[in-house]
């Protein structure tokens, strides 16, 4: 059981840990506006996320993936707000005037993110299809891949808030912190790009 959860977790952490939208929204919402005031919309990615893996491991994205429109439909709805954060993160103030920056996205539009997240259905669900933990017993193995992978998720996503607010500490020039910010936009840009050349 060690080493299969051990391999579970070689494939886990750089499939689920690679940049994404959720873990590139986190990075930048980390250096736009520090890991405290992150640590709500942290909490929307990582029980989304979780959501995701439940889905996975009940089957239910079986059933969503046979309706094209609904996926078509979740994808543009978490690129619309990927762009919105996008600009959220660009916008925001840097160097002193950070402290006094407006409210950062919280939990709500974190978790709907985080559940619509191609990325996350096709990372999750290629490890959680790939590896076994207890042959032979289904429900013992269903159960320990969600507890192993949700130590992944949460490791994962607090890692890439506190990168980008580490990060945001070595940025005191406003414009060393501004060229950082719409970087981070960027990249959450491509990303939706990326997202939708599968539509």
């Amino acid at each position: 059981m060690t080493s299969s959860l051990l391999l579970l977790w070689l494939a886990a952490f750089p499939l689920m840990g690679s940049p994404g939208p959720a873990t590139l929204s986190l990075a930048g919402l980390g250096t736009a506006y520090g890991f405290r005031r992150g640590l709500a919309y942290l909490g929307g990615i990582v029980i989304g996320t979780t959501g995701v893996l439940l889905m996975i491991a009940s089957g239910v994205t079986a059933l969503i993936l046979t309706e094209p429109a609904l996926v078509t439909a979740l994808t543009v709805a978490a690129a619309a707000y990927i762009l919105y954060l996008a600009w959220k993160i660009a916008s925001a103030p840097v160097g002193v005037r950070a402290a006094d920056a407006g409210k950062a996205p919280g939990f709500v539009p974190a978790f709907a993110l985080a559940i619509a997240n191609p990325k996350a259905f096709a990372a999750i669900g290629a490890v959680f299809a790939s590896q076994t933990v207890f042959p032979g017993d289904a429900l013992t193995d269903a159960l320990a891949k969600i507890a192993a992978l949700v130590l992944v998720i949460l490791v994962v996503n607090t890692s890439w808030l506190a990168f980008g607010s580490l990060f945001a500490r070595l940025l005191s020039d406003p414009r060393l912190g501004r060229a950082a910010n719409i970087a981070f936009a960027a990249m959450l840009l491509l990303s939706v790009a990326l997202a939708l050349r599968g539509l």
